[in-house]
């Protein structure tokens, strides 16, 4: 269609159909959350990509929680890769890591990242395409970048430092159930991060003799407990 390519060469097919879901935006007229315009023209490109079309998804399934964005967004995928109707040629964006699993598991999938570094303690970003995945997110970096307040970029650290040590294994080994299930297996579908990060520092109140504790010991726990709670 005569668009510039950023490169030295390119070779690209001939499409049918070049099919989007890029930003977001509520249809307050219609009375149709982000979430639900993001649905619904979703929904319209599974139905009718074809094996011939370019199918462009940027960060599907972040309208709503994360659970079910992820499980949501991770259906989405398997189905444009499998599907014989509609397997059509797609580039996925997602802040997802759990995501990447699907390059080790569907043939037709591959891991791609756009790189970036970190120079005294500041984000870098190279603006280059490589491939594998991504081996962190730099949210809070953006946050610091955009002009965040610092008391608010440090919390968010000490918030993600604590969720990071209690990080969730949102899919089972045993992917044919499709279930999500939270560290410890229990099922993870409506917990939030922080419920479950504070349920493991209420586990351990369970498991505590009181009347067995010194004044000197429970102040330890105390502050122990404390620092685990987000």
């Amino acid at each position: 269609m005569g668009s510039f390519v950023p490169a030295t060469s390119a070779r690209l097919p001939i499409v049918d159909r070049v099919w989007t879901r890029v930003g977001a935006s509520d249809d307050l007229a219609s009375g149709r959350s982000t979430f639900m315009v993001e649905m619904t023209e979703t929904a319209a490109i599974l139905h009718n990509a074809t094996p011939r079309s370019l199918v462009l998804l940027d960060e599907i399934g972040r309208g709503t929680s994360t659970f079910d964005g992820l499980s949501i967004a991770w259906a989405i995928a398997e189905h444009l890769h499998n599907s014989s109707e509609h397997a059509a040629k797609t580039m996925f964006a997602t802040h997802y890591h759990e995501m990447t699993e699907l390059a080790e598991n569907l043939p037709g999938a591959k891991n791609y990242q756009i790189t970036a570094t970190e120079k005294d303690g500041d984000v870098v970003f190279l603006h280059k395409l490589q491939p594998g995945k991504a081996s962190k997110s730099y949210g809070i970096a953006v946050a610091k970048l955009a002009g965040l307040p610092a008391n608010v970029i440090e919390r968010a650290k000490s918030v993600l430092e604590k969720l990071e040590q209690y990080e969730l294994a949102v899919f089972a080994d045993e992917r044919k159930t499709g279930l999500a299930k939270a560290a410890g297996g229990r099922l993870a579908s409506q917990f939030s991060l922080f419920a479950v990060t504070n349920e493991t520092a209420i586990n351990e109140l369970r498991d505590v003799d009181i009347a067995n504790l010194s004044a000197a010991e429970s102040k330890v726990l105390l502050e122990k407990i404390k620092a685990k709670i987000v």
